[in-house]
């Protein structure tokens, strides 16, 4: 198809995700049509740096011919085959690869086609191993402000973004919500009692708030705490400091599984192969996809401890669960080869080394007045956008239209940088390049946000 023709289809046919068609009707759909290292370019031939790894998934960049041909070997020896009471090699040693990087003893990985799969999973099995040990009333979820878990209608009521659950109500129930660690607006979350000064007595706070969520519906009917180790909706939440580990001795005293959705967050995105590993803690379940495969296939799994396995050992029980293509032949395949350069070209130490230059490098932003907060770990950034720094004072929901999605958004992308503005909580721009990123990238992306962001500024 030739550029125009590629255009009427897309308006015509192509039925994009989380998208308002309507800002086509006047204008271009953006085509992007080829891929190198922290590169994309679109159909026009214009180049851009792709500041978000596509969605979180990109570690090892794009155009990886090596990637690409283990995805045409497998395909070519053994194309498809459920993992339904059978198994193939590519899944096998795939498994186990996961299962010797995890934390602990989560040495059983159940595989998904992505993220959302996973998180229900997770929270169907949470349902299902209490009641095969003794305690059926367990089925409850609690989970945090703002987070996001997925769009399947399970996750979807994990979920704790109302604004984005109203369409599609009434949803799956028995899920209850929690303050973040939004350190920055620590004194507006917890009514004047803290600053956020003291990260420890916020975190403390936070992570108290789980057990009194417990306590309040009855600890023999909550199965399962979700929590990413970051929280990305709202614009990359940290842990405070002795936050995951009061949330384990909450959960362990409530017989508790402590779920660490990891869709984001693991495979390097905090420069460990799980994010549960960046702050040890040990959870009872991880639910992670993107980076698994580096997007070169579409793979989740969830992962859990031998304890969550043991009652499926025995006699005629079994998990009655499972999807048509999780564990597809190639996805997995495509995922063992991921981990094997992960470890070839040094990836997770390479974050390391330059999680703090990225972090200086974005921070210079700071001094800019509608930069009032710069926030995350690794390569895993977001920065919040405010009318007055001086008190926080955020924007209102039709300033954020204008700025946020009338200006920002698109003249980021016409200066060159594909990254994301996000409303879900207060205005942030999110920031999660490939790994393979190195400082001249970062300046690159500096360069643009300081002049996007400086006339935004203007527009307040």
């Amino acid at each position: 198809m030739d550029y125009d023709h590629l255009q009427r289809a897309a308006k015509d046919h192509l039925w994009m995700h989380f998208t308002r068609h309507g800002q086509y009707e006047e204008s271009d759909v953006p085509i992007i049509v080829k891929g190198e290292g922290a590169y994309i370019w679109d159909a026009k031939g214009r180049r851009y740096l792709d500041g978000l790894a596509g969605l979180f998934v990109s570690q090892l960049g794009h155009g990886r011919t090596d990637l690409a041909e283990t995805a045409a070997k497998q395909a070519a020896e053994l194309a498809f085959h459920p993992l339904w009471s059978y198994a193939h090699p590519s899944a096998i040693e795939l498994a186990e690869k996961i299962a010797t990087n995890a934390p602990g003893d989560l040495n059983r990985v159940f595989f998904t086609s992505g993220g959302g799969e996973a998180v229900e999973t997770a929270w169907k099995l949470a349902k299902n191993y209490f009641k095969l040990t003794g305690k059926p009333m367990k089925h409850k979820v609690i989970s945090r402000a703002i987070a996001y878990h997925g769009t399947t209608q399970g996750a979807l009521s994990i979920t704790g973004l109302p604004g984005l659950k109203a369409q599609f109500e009434p949803l799956v129930p028995s899920t209850f919500r929690v303050p973040n660690t939004n350190a920055y607006r620590a004194d507006e979350m917890t009514g004047g009692f803290l600053d956020g000064s003291d990260p420890e007595a916020f975190g403390r706070w936070a992570a108290d708030q789980i057990g009194i969520a417990i306590e309040n519906e009855g600890a023999d009917t909550v199965a399962a705490v979700f929590l990413e180790p970051v929280q990305n909706a709202g614009g990359c939440f940290p842990p405070p400091p002795g936050y995951f580990q009061r949330v384990r001795e909450i959960c362990d005293e409530h017989d508790v599984l402590l779920v660490s959705d990891e869709v984001i967050c693991a495979f390097g995105r905090l420069g460990h192969m799980f994010g549960a590993q960046r702050y040890d803690y040990q959870p009872d379940m991880i639910t992670c996809a993107k980076g698994l495969t580096s997007g070169y296939s579409p793979l989740g799994a969830m992962i859990a401890t031998d304890r969550l396995m043991e009652p499926f050992l025995h006699g005629d029980t079994s998990f009655a669960h499972g999807y048509t293509f999780g564990g597809h032949p190639v996805s997995t395949a495509v995922g063992l080869k991921n981990l094997q350069i992960f470890e070839e070209e040094r990836v997770l130490e390479h974050v390391r080394e330059h999680e703090s230059g990225f972090r200086a490098t974005l921070e210079r932003l700071k001094d800019l007045p509608i930069v009032g907060d710069v926030r995350g770990d690794g390569f895993f950034y977001g920065i919040e956008l405010v009318k007055d720094k001086a008190t926080k004072e955020s924007f209102t929901h039709e300033e954020c239209e204008r700025l946020l999605f009338g200006f920002v958004s698109k003249q980021l992308f016409a200066e060159g940088l594909y990254c994301r503005a996000d409303d879900r909580g207060d205005p942030v721009v999110q920031l999660a390049p490939p790994l393979i990123c190195e400082p001249s990238h970062f300046e690159e992306m500096e360069q643009i946000l300081r002049v996007v962001l400086d006339k935004a500024g203007t527009l307040i």
